[in-house]
């Protein structure tokens, strides 16, 4: 009796309600094949990953691991992480053919105490940076953590998003940290923020191997 009542409490049987539905599914795929139609443009994207959340480096990895699927060759430039051994990295060295993982090398100002060194490293991040977003070689680059180096004014703003806003057609440039400055944001054509809910650092947790690294 309680199925029966279940199956009839809006006064429809299971096969109207499946009807119903296949109907509503209909009108819905055709209003979404209209709105697809109407997206012709193919380009390169600027994208930017930033907010206080976890996942910005997380989510451009995947990017990179997506594009690598699809035969694509990738390049990397590591604004701050560079002594850390990440998961991620030793999995893409397994990709010699399609990768290439450049590093800042020294970690970043809170291990060095030196200004004027992050500067220069950050300066010379960037030079390989714009050689790999010139090149006919790659279809993808991955500045992780830039807007930290932004951030901190070891980089003229102004001067990267007039170069990002000038990049090769083609070419997907992807740029992740916290606090992405306006200018930034301005030029990009996909921004996302990542916003923390909950960390469990917060917790008393550390950071944690496949987690964190």
């Amino acid at each position: 009796m309680t199925e029966e009542r279940e199956k009839t409490v809006d006064g429809l049987s299971e096969e109207e309600r499946d009807a119903r539905h296949a109907e509503k599914m209909k009108k819905k795929k055709a209003a979404r094949d209209k709105i697809l139609a109407t997206k012709t443009i193919e380009k390169g994207l600027v994208i930017v990953h930033t907010g206080k959340g976890k996942g910005k480096s997380t989510a451009a990895f995947g990017l990179v691991f997506r594009a690598i699927g699809n035969g694509m060759k990738v390049g990397i430039v590591q604004f701050v992480k560079g002594k850390w051994a990440t998961g991620e990295r030793v999995a893409l060295e397994r990709f010699p053919d399609q990768v290439t993982i450049t590093a800042m090398g020294d970690g970043f100002t809170w291990e060095t105490q030196d200004r004027q060194r992050d500067i220069a490293a950050a300066r010379a991040a960037w030079e390989r940076a714009k050689a790999m977003i010139l090149d006919e070689e790659h279809d993808m680059v991955l500045l992780d953590e830039l807007n930290i180096v932004l951030r901190y004014d070891y980089l003229d703003v102004a001067e990267v998003a007039e170069f990002l806003e000038t990049k090769p057609e083609m070419k997907h440039v992807i740029v992740t940290g916290r606090n992405a400055k306006d200018e930034l944001i301005e030029i990009a054509d996909l921004v996302t923020e990542m916003e923390m809910v909950k960390h469990p650092f917060r917790s008393g947790v550390k950071a944690q191997k496949g987690i964190e690294f």
